[in-house]
């Protein structure tokens, strides 16, 4: 990857955005008659993989709670993501804290709930740490072309910053489309018939029998309940994305190509034809 910050570099920021607050932010008040506790489901990636569009769908669900933030104007109505174990990355969970997460999961009594922080999967101590908060939770993992993705979550850092400034930034892109290795810490922890691997292209191409699959994996009933909307991601990026080089194109397809065997490999519900940058493998 050597000379890598000066080939994405030169993209204009089209203008500086508001960054999400640190941490998981206060424990919603449970309304009477509600309960708390594990998540039924928690999303652990992958960052600009489309999790956004698909947590949104599954939550449009009337079978899912919305979560809904504890200070009104804090984040957006239906916040996705708590980074509950962002900062726990030197310690085990303890009791209280399992404890301290399940506050954050107010819902009725007939209705599932959950998160989605797309960095859990990246962070070697979360899934050793979610294994003890949530260990019946369902996990779900949304996968995109590696090289599009690095170029996506290069272009969402540049339309938040002034410049590329520093090298760790190229190196956690790069990390967060090992899907493999990923994949590999959950599974440590978590039986993979609990996992569902989505793919955001065929999300992209056949949404209704994606999200099925999605709401019959997580038990919901009237799997095939479609939500308005849901041919129209959300979040999408509102920012020209950065060039690849062919150079530096070619580099990142080298990176990622064990990691990408392996996860075809590992999962074959990802069906890695539909990745231009990888299809020749699949051959």
């Amino acid at each position: 990857m050597r000379g890598a910050i000066g080939r994405v570099r030169g993209a204009a920021a089209p203008g500086r955005q508001a960054r999400r607050p640190p941490g998981p932010g206060p424990v919603p008040v449970c309304p009477p008659g509600w309960r708390t506790g594990p998540p039924d489901f928690v999303g652990v990636g992958s960052k600009k993989a489309g999790t956004s569009w698909w947590h949104h769908l599954v939550t449009s669900h009337p079978g899912v709670h919305r979560r809904t933030p504890a200070v009104p104007g804090l984040n957006p109505p239906g916040v996705k993501e708590l980074h509950f174990f962002q900062e726990r990355w030197d310690s085990s969970l303890t009791e209280a804290g399992a404890s301290a997460y399940h506050g954050y999961f107010p819902r009725p009594d007939s209705l599932l709930v959950g998160e989605w922080t797309p960095r859990y999967m990246v962070d070697y101590w979360t899934p050793r740490q979610l294994r003890v908060a949530a260990p019946d939770a369902k996990l779900l993992v949304m996968v995109r072309d590696p090289v599009e993705r690095f170029r996506s979550g290069v272009s969402h850092y540049l339309a938040r910053h002034a410049a590329m400034d520093h090298p760790r930034v190229l190196v956690d892109e790069v990390e967060h489309g090992r899907y493999a290795a990923g994949l590999d810490r959950v599974v440590r922890h978590f039986p993979p018939l609990q996992v569902l691997v989505l793919q955001f292209e065929r999300c992209l191409e056949e949404p209704e029998a994606e999200l099925e699959r999605t709401f019959c994996f997580l038990g919901l009933p009237d799997p095939q309940f479609v939500p308005d909307g849901v041919r129209r991601p959300v979040n999408a990026a509102r920012a020209d994305k950065v060039g690849l080089d062919e150079g530096l194109r070619a580099e990142l397809a080298v990176e990622y190509t064990a990691d990408v065997v392996r996860l075809a490999e590992g999962w074959p519900d990802v069906d890695i034809s539909l990745w231009p940058n990888f299809s020749h493998l699949a051959r």
